[in-house]
């Protein structure tokens, strides 16, 4: 005689996937759910049981309700070039009356009582793209983390900074101009030596000033970024 037809509603219906990396336990989820009047007593077997968790792996659902199977894949060796044999199958009957003692019902359970269904495993490995994506994100959602308070702070720090960025390059435009007039100055009442050395010192000296103003941007770059790693 066969066997009477699965009455409980499953999703998915054919296969279950489970998204790496597996370096870590990978769950996907079962939903068992009842439509009929009756309460269903079912049980989750798999081919592979060294390799999977699965809570609840049995129980009663009763009439109109569903149940959501927790289906933990354990970490492993993942190779892309090997397919999964894993299966798993959902087994289910109409409760008795009155029933008492789950187990005992299973054991005295009817071929003709039992209804089934089976899943088949599969494994994906997220993509490169997605990985970028999921990187690429990583400095918006951190910066979203911050509260107005803290974002207020560092603006206020970026302005002060680019204020006196911006007083350093007009003391290093004054030293320039002051070094050209030293310049001519020199050429019609200085001896070449002096002259030179006049040159040579305002050089130096708007050297630090530039290598300051170097100094600065560069700290404004790590308040700014430091703030975003907390």
């Amino acid at each position: 005689m066969a066997r009477p037809e699965q009455v409980l509603v499953l999703e998915p219906q054919h296969e279950l996937k489970f998204r790496g990396p597996f370096t870590d336990v990978v769950t996907a989820t079962l939903k068992l759910s009842n439509p009929t009047d009756r309460n269903v007593c079912f049980k989750v077997k798999t081919t592979a049981p060294r390799r999977y968790c699965v809570r609840p792996n049995s129980g009663i659902i009763d009439a109109g309700n569903s149940v959501n199977v927790s289906v933990m894949l354990q970490p492993f060796d993942y190779d892309p070039n090997e397919k999964s044999k894993h299966k798993f199958m959902v087994q289910s009957m109409l409760a008795p009356y009155g029933m008492t003692d789950m187990e005992g019902v299973w054991k005295e359970a009817k071929p003709e009582e039992l209804m089934d269904s089976k899943l088949r495993c599969a494994f994906e490995m997220p993509l490169e793209n997605d990985k970028s994506t999921e990187l690429s994100a990583l400095p918006k959602s951190t910066s979203a983390s911050l509260d107005d308070g803290e974002v207020k702070k560092i603006m206020e720090e970026c302005k002060r900074l680019q204020m006196e960025v911006h007083r350093l390059r007009e003391e290093n435009k004054q030293i320039r101009e002051d070094d050209g007039l030293r310049k001519r100055k020199g050429t019609s009442v200085g001896s070449p030596h002096s002259s030179a050395m006049a040159t040579s010192a305002m050089r130096d000296e708007g050297l630090s000033t530039r290598i300051l103003a170097l100094c600065v941007l560069f700290f404004v770059l790590g308040v700014i970024i430091g703030k975003l790693a907390l």
